[in-house]
C-alpha cells in the first residue's frame, strides 16, 4: 500500500496542462464527410475507425484518413506506417527506441531528462494532447516521475483517451485538464496498472460513455472487470477487432466494449 500511497502523492506535483478536449476539431460539425460511407448509402456523421491491433496498442482512424498508433512497440502494429505513433515508458512493450522510420510523428509521453512531456499536434482533423503521470520504478520500488503520459485524441467530435500504463488515481484537476472524455481505453490487468477498484474510481471520475478494455493478460479479462462494474456499465462484445463510432453511436447508458485483438 505504501508504495501506491506515494505514488498518488507524487501525482500531486504534476503539471495542470490545458488540454481539454474542445475546440473546433473535437466538437461536432454540421460538416458531413464521406470517409466512410458505402456507395450508394446516405453519407453517416463523421466517425472514427478503432481497431485493437493488441496489448495496449489501437489504431485510429479519422475521416480525414489520419492513422494513430497508440503505444506503439514495433509489435503491435498495422500493415502500414501510421502518420502518428504515441509511446510511453512503463516498459519495452510499450514504446520502442527503433520505430519505423516512415512515421512522421513519433510522440513520446516522457522525456529523457525526467521532465513532463508537452504534446500538442494537429494533423488535418485530428488533435493530439497529453496529460503525464508517473509510474512505479520497477528496479528500484520507487516512482519515476512523469514517465507515463494518458494521450487525448480529438477528431469526428469525438475526444479518445488512452490510459496507456496508469498507476494512480487522477487528481480532481487531472480529471478537470483532461475535459470531458467520449472513449476510454483502460488497462484492466487488474495488478500491474491498477487493481479493478481503483481503475473503477478513475473511470467514473472520467464519465467516459465508451470504456475499450486492453492490457490484458487473460482472453476473458475485459469481461471480468465488466462484472465487477455491471451495476454501472453494459457489457458490449464486438465479433470483431474494428468497430466505427460516430457522436450518434454514443450510448445513453455506458458500456464497457470489448473488442478482439486482432494480432
Amino acid at each position: 500500500m505504501l508504495p501506491r500511497l506515494l505514488m498518488a502523492l507524487a501525482c500531486l506535483a504534476l503539471p495542470r496542462l490545458a488540454l481539454a478536449c474542445g475546440g473546433p476539431i473535437a466538437e461536432a460539425s454540421p460538416l458531413r464527410l464521406a470517409a466512410f460511407a458505402p456507395a450508394g448509402e446516405d453519407t453517416p456523421d463523421p466517425a472514427l475507425r478503432i481497431t485493437f491491433l493488441g496489448h495496449a496498442s489501437f489504431l485510429i482512424e479519422t475521416p480525414q484518413h489520419v492513422t494513430a498508433v497508440t503505444d506503439y512497440s514495433g509489435v503491435y502494429v498495422p500493415s502500414f506506417p501510421p502518420d502518428i505513433a504515441t509511446m510511453n515508458h512503463a516498459h519495452a512493450t510499450h514504446y520502442t527506441d527503433h520505430p519505423d522510420p516512415r512515421i512522421p510523428y513519433v510522440l513520446r509521453g516522457w522525456r529523457d531528462d525526467g521532465g513532463p512531456a508537452h504534446i500538442d499536434l494537429t494533423l488535418r482533423d485530428m488533435h493530439v494532447t497529453n496529460l503525464p503521470t508517473n509510474t512505479r520504478n520497477y528496479a528500484t520500488g520507487g516512482t519515476e516521475m512523469f514517465g507515463n503520459s494518458i494521450f487525448v485524441f480529438a477528431s469526428a467530435g469525438l475526444c479518445v483517451a488512452h490510459l496507456s500504463h496508469l498507476h494512480h488515481e487522477l487528481t480532481a484537476e487531472d480529471v478537470a485538464a483532461l475535459g470531458p472524455i467520449d472513449i476510454v481505453m483502460a488497462p484492466v490487468d487488474n495488478y500491474v496498472t491498477l487493481d479493478y477498484a481503483e481503475l473503477a474510481q478513475v473511470l467514473d471520475e472520467l464519465h467516459a460513455p465508451i470504456v475499450i478494455p486492453m492490457h490484458m493478460f487473460g482472453s476473458n479479462d475485459g469481461e471480468r472487470f465488466a462484472a465487477t462494474v455491471k451495476d454501472r456499465y453494459r457489457l458490449v462484445v464486438n465479433a470483431t477487432p474494428t468497430v466505427t463510432l460516430s457522436r450518434r453511436d454514443i450510448p445513453e447508458h455506458p458500456e464497457i466494449l470489448v473488442l478482439p485483438p486482432a494480432q
